[in-house]
């Protein structure tokens, strides 16, 4: 019998810097960059980048605007980013629990 479950893992949120950034979105309504960068201990060039590739996937959402004159870049889950990681987590313990 074939139990590879690795298959079934989403390439997209298992790169390490993208699951900090899908894990910490997944437990809060939204986020900024500043807080994100702090909280997975990332360059602001390495966050971009992983945002980028998120936002292309579906998974977040980027919305720009100013506070009190200052450029404020906030990210949150979309509906099928949520799901994602959910689907994420249930195939990371299948793959682990056999």
């Amino acid at each position: 019998m074939n139990n590879d479950h690795s298959k079934d893992i989403d390439k997209v949120i298992h790169e390490p810097a993208r699951l900090k950034i899908v894990a910490q979105l997944y437990v809060v309504e939204s986020a900024d960059m500043v807080f994100l960068m702090r909280q997975a201990e990332l360059t602001w060039g390495n966050l971009s980048s992983h945002v980028t590739k998120l936002e292309s996937a579906g998974y977040i959402e980027v919305t720009k605007d100013f506070v009190e004159k200052k450029p404020r870049t906030t990210l949150k889950l979309t509906t099928e980013g949520r799901k994602a990681f959910e689907k994420y987590r249930e195939n990371i313990k299948r793959m682990l629990d056999v």
